[in-house]
């Protein structure tokens, strides 16, 4: 008797302007249990706000998806070019039922990155292929369940942010949720003001209100208020169970008025009353400001794993903003008039993927 032959894992690039393709793709990562990265929506949703092409490949065996791995093509004439995956976001990487499937991803994504010119491969989470470059003490991500009622949940928070809350709650600052164009205005007064403050370009408007319309069901934006003034504002996601504040700042009037740590509590709860579970505090550098934060909010560091190919004779991009070769011009742009931060940032954080 002859021994069955076992199937072969085939590779492709899907087409994500096909909708059949896309709801096959949504499929597997939903049953393999992909992160919002790994979403097709993500990658197209970040072409039309920046202009880098959404791309990816999957594997197949007899028609059925085994392995897909999301792409973001990103093309700088700053930083260079570069595969991505997911670009613009904390996760993505290689999604495969098993080591053929994955095995198959990384040498075609190498073989997709020597035809088109592109200097190197990013994994921002998945399964590390062999010969890669790995590290696992840049980044970590938070994460907790959220409690059961409002009162529990301040109650979670550590007692020394909690009372930096109350403080913030005592104020009587207004809230609002929505996804109108005056929220989007009022987001990004708050975004582009904190991130010039902390030495950063600004990403384009296109951005926020191209991924807000990707997401039509599972997107919004949460602001706070003194008054007509927005202090503080955050756009935030919700997938699998998880609220996920993306993109989040205050203005400088935000710290005393304790208006980040109101938002982040209001959002808390308003998950909760959206049905979700736990609160994704996203990722942080390890040792920043924003990491010691997140901790002093009661949240557990878990060390990210990240990969990197580099093509032979190649330098790896470099987009790290606290590595010291920037730190003259995070100096400098923080002196920058806003107006003048909002006008040169978006075409440099185009390729900050």
């Amino acid at each position: 008797m002859n021994a069955p032959v076992k199937a072969a894992t085939t590779l492709r690039a899907p087409d994500l302007r096909d909708a059949g393709e896309v709801r096959r793709i949504e499929a597997f990562v939903a049953e393999a249990g992909g992160s919002l990265f790994h979403c097709p929506a993500w990658l197209l949703g970040i072409e039309a706000g920046t202009g880098q092409r959404a791309a990816g490949l999957v594997t197949e065996r007899l028609g059925t998806i085994t392995g897909w791995l999301p792409l973001t093509e990103v093309r700088s004439a700053l930083f260079g070019k570069a595969l991505v995956s997911s670009g613009f976001g904390v996760g993505g990487g290689v999604l495969a039922e098993g080591d053929a499937a994955a095995r198959c991803l990384a040498e075609g994504a190498q073989a997709h990155a020597t035809s088109g010119g592109f200097s190197s491969i990013e994994l921002r989470g998945g399964a590390v292929p062999e010969g890669w470059e790995s590290w696992s003490d840049k980044h970590c991500a938070f994460e907790r369940m959220l409690a059961a009622d409002d009162e529990a949940e301040l109650l979670a928070i550590p007692r020394k942010a909690r009372a930096e809350v109350r403080k913030g709650l005592g104020f009587g600052h207004r809230v609002t949720i929505g996804r109108s164009a005056a929220d989007l205005a009022a987001h990004y007064a708050c975004y582009s003001e904190s991130v010039r403050n902390l030495g950063t370009p600004v990403f384009p408007r296109a951005l926020f209100r191209a991924m807000l319309a990707a997401f039509p069901d599972s997107g919004d934006i949460l602001t706070v208020w003194a008054g007509e003034t927005p202090l503080a504002s955050v756009l935030s996601f919700y997938h699998d169970g998880a609220v996920l504040p993306f993109w989040g700042g205050g203005v400088f009037a935000a710290r005393a008025a304790r208006a980040n740590e109101v938002m982040y509590y209001e959002l808390m709860l308003h998950a909760r009353r959206q049905g979700m579970q736990r609160f994704d505090f996203g990722r942080s550098k390890t040792g920043s400001g924003p990491f010691a934060f997140k901790k002093n909010w009661g949240f557990e560091p878990q060390p990210l794993t990240y990969a990197a190919w580099t093509a032979p004779g190649a330098r790896q991009r470099n987009i790290d903003p606290t590595d010291t070769s920037y730190s003259r011009k995070i100096e400098l742009w923080k002196k920058l008039p806003l107006p003048v931060a909002n006008a040169l940032g978006p075409w440099i954080a185009r390729g900050l993927a």
